[in-house]
């Protein structure tokens, strides 16, 4: 039997009921794994459960709150939870009521801080790729630039978990792949909507990116993150095929529906120098996945499991609190799972632990997403309207973050 097969028929007889932690839950035990103990499955909405979990991990007991979701039951879909711009925070509660989503837990690390570059803004922007309702909003920003955990040996910022058009949730990686044609000349285009560029790159900034500095890009390298800005920049305003502006320094503000702003660094502000206001210039941009077929909705982090087995060089030493989606039934059923930073649990779980967990509790495939003060899992009445925040923030209350994970039910 597979593996996710036994341990959803071991709870559906639900044997070895204890209580624990208080609050009258019901446990019981997986069978597989005999420290964890996963409570009753309790409807959100049709094809949607909440249940709570608790199990002895290495540094102390963790106690955490799992969504699965079927996407083969009707009207059940995945999709990003957005503040509504790609440089914007906003609470996971707050998203999912301004969606309309049953549940959802917040999603990748993002740019929250900037004390090695005094006087740049953070910008709040996701580190890896993001797709919402078949739309690519932005791409990776280099590895070295990153905000998280060390990436585990083979995983990269492109990695992404997420639905495709078929309705079917996979792990996946995401890269750009873009030009940026003018006065004759092809240049690549080396980023979207994105909070840090490749040294000597042009990047690419539209509406979807929202009005927080432009700045950032153009700080530290491919390998230093806190590496000093550069001044050699340029910036260039495209509006219908044509320059309409140009500056030596990145900006900030909204860009208007219909506008491009390139923004070039060392080599490729050099480049964009050589346009002048009237000049033609195209803009193309395309996130491409890896496997077949298109991605409706993606989110970036990185893999701590895949296929069933974990990715070898996963941290099992530092212990955190943690949140995590993965999917399991050939692509079928979703996971979001958060773990709670009560002051009893915070000690929480390596990485390694969370991925060992995830499959027990039934994920083929999982992808580790921000945690620590950022980790939530939020439920909604889609009767009532009435949002609940499940777990407890480590920080006392929730922290604002770049985006999410979102459960819908269309009807």
């Amino acid at each position: 039997m597979r593996r996710s097969s036994r341990v959803r028929a071991v709870l559906t007889v639900l044997v070895a009921w204890t209580s624990l932690v208080g609050g009258g839950t019901a446990w019981a035990e997986t069978g597989a794994r005999p420290a964890l103990r996963v409570g009753a499955p309790a409807p959100v909405a049709p094809g949607v459960t909440y249940q709570e979990f608790s199990l002895a991990a290495a540094h102390g007991p963790a106690y955490g709150h799992l969504l699965t979701a079927d996407l083969g039951a009707p009207g059940v879909s995945l999709d990003l939870l957005s503040p509504g711009a790609v440089a914007a925070r906003s609470t996971v509660s707050r998203m999912v009521d301004r969606q309309g989503a049953v549940g959802g837990i917040n999603g990748d690390f993002f740019n929250i801080t900037e004390t090695q570059h005094p006087g740049v803004e953070a910008t709040g922007a996701p580190v890896g790729p993001s797709i919402a309702s078949g739309r690519g909003l932005g791409a990776a920003v280099p590895d070295g630039q990153r905000f998280g955990p060390a990436l585990p040996r083979g995983a990269t910022t492109r990695d992404v978990i997420g639905v495709g058009t078929d309705r079917t949730a996979r792990l996946d990686r995401l890269a750009l792949t873009g030009t940026v044609t003018a006065e004759g000349r092809k240049l690549p285009l080396r980023g979207l909507n994105q909070y840090a560029l490749p040294v000597g790159g042009i990047g690419a900034y539209t509406a979807a990116w929202g009005a927080a500095s432009r700045l950032r890009a153009t700080c530290g390298t491919d390998t230093n993150r806190g590496a000093p800005c550069t001044a050699d920049t340029y910036e260039l305003t495209v509006r219908r095929g044509r320059v309409t502006a140009a500056t030596a320094t990145p900006g900030r503000g909204a860009i208007a529906s219909g506008s491009t702003v390139l923004v070039g660094r060392e080599a490729g502000a050099r480049e964009l120098r050589r346009l002048r206001v009237g000049d033609t210039v195209r803009v193309e941009e395309r996130l491409r996945p890896t496997e077949p077929g298109a991605l409706r909705f993606a989110i970036g982090g990185f893999p701590v499991l895949r296929d069933g087995r974990l990715p070898a060089g996963l941290d099992n030493a530092n212990s955190a609190v943690r949140t995590s989606a993965g999917s399991g039934g050939g692509g079928r059923l979703f996971y979001l799972l958060a773990l709670d930073g009560g002051s009893a649990y915070r000690t929480g779980l390596t990485v390694a632990e969370l991925a060992d967990l995830m499959r027990e509790l039934g994920a083929d495939d999982a992808l580790n997403l921000d945690g620590g003060g950022s980790s939530t899992l939020v439920t909604r009445d889609p009767d009532g309207g009435r949002t609940t925040v499940r777990n407890h923030p480590s920080g006392g209350a929730e922290r604002a973050v770049a985006n999410g994970v979102g459960i819908f039910i269309r009807t």
